[in-house]
């Protein structure tokens, strides 16, 4: 299954996805007939300038959704929260990158012009939802006097704009909160406003925290290169990654790079190898039997107390302890 769309402020999703697939509409949502799946599509317009569009359902076969760059500017603001246990994956421009609630690209906020694209594969529950909010009502929503660049950039539609955030287990439990509520509640509306604030008010404030000095517009070939470096740097989670040679690779500057990584992912090449390194280890030790001290030096670490040390700071348990069940 395969559904493209141009987004903008007048684009309703539902109707286009109803007619694209030939599914009635009921009102505001939309039950998938049993040939595709199980589960339902609902659009909430929760106030003005803020609507809301609630993805749960398991398909027959794999879909992608398509989101194709906007050519005429707009103050559309779109945030998609991924809520997913199994891997889908996200495309914005380049290789497939893995998506669940536990990758980097659990959050996504962007500008309407850069394309992207997202599979999820078929007989898995899917859970996701996107807000979407015009500038004004975002401004005004947030309230704040002295926005950080990153923050200043998506509140005024800046173009060429692309920021992810990891899951955190409290928003986490906000967006499941929003895609399992009764749809019979007669304050339904109200509940929906106050989810929303809130997941809007988490995600902000993680955005206010970083420190950008200089903006960098994102263009296509950026993402291209941003995905190249960041596949590299997962690819061997035992040796840290060398700046020099990343950028040779991706045709940055190595001032650029670092700057535009540390804009889109939130945080520094080395610290972004390192959570990607602990959170290795902990797949490992849950799922594959490993000892500690396989899962340690198979991550690169000759000193298992510093390996220790480090998992402890990013998991708050010792590994073994983390192994056992804490």
């Amino acid at each position: 299954m395969f559904f493209e769309f141009v987004p903008n402020p007048q684009f309703d999703f539902l109707t286009h996805f109803a007619k694209k697939f030939n599914v009635p509409l009921e009102g505001d949502r939309l039950i998938l007939p049993p040939v595709m799946g199980t589960g339902s599509i609902r659009r909430i317009s929760l106030s003005p300038g803020l609507k809301l569009i609630v993805h749960r359902y398991k398909l027959n076969q794999d879909i992608i959704l398509s989101r194709v760059a906007s050519d005429e500017p707009n103050d559309l603001v779109s945030i998609i929260f991924h809520s997913n246990e199994a891997t889908a994956s996200v495309n914005t421009d380049g290789t497939p990158n893995p998506l669940s609630r536990s990758s980097a690209y659990a959050i996504q906020i962007a500008s309407t012009d850069l394309h992207s694209q997202i599979r999820f594969p078929a007989n898995t529950d899917i859970h996701f939802i996107v807000v979407g909010i015009m500038k004004d009502a975002l401004k005004e929503l947030l309230g704040i006097n002295n926005p950080n660049n990153v923050v200043e950039t998506i509140v005024n539609a800046a173009p060429g704009f692309l920021y992810y955030e990891s899951m955190t287990v409290e928003i986490n439990k906000l967006v499941r909160q929003v895609t399992e509520a009764r749809e019979d509640n007669e304050l339904g509306n109200f509940y929906y406003r106050l989810k929303v604030q809130e997941l809007l008010y988490l995600v902000f404030e993680k955005l206010q925290k970083r420190e950008i000095v200089n903006y960098h517009l994102v263009h296509k070939d950026d993402v291209e290169k941003l995905l190249l470096i960041r596949t590299a740097i997962l690819a061997d989670l035992s040796v840290p990654p060398s700046l020099p040679e990343l950028a040779k690779m991706a045709g940055f500057g190595e001032t650029k790079m670092k700057d535009i990584f540390k804009q889109v992912f939130g945080d520094t090449i080395y610290n972004y190898y390192q959570q990607a390194r602990m959170e290795e280890a902990a797949f490992l030790l849950k799922h594959s039997g490993m000892s500690v001290s396989e899962a340690g030096y198979q991550l690169g670490f000759a000193n298992l107390s510093h390996f220790g040390r480090i998992f402890e700071k990013h998991h708050g348990l010792k590994p073994k302890k983390y192994a056992t069940g804490g």
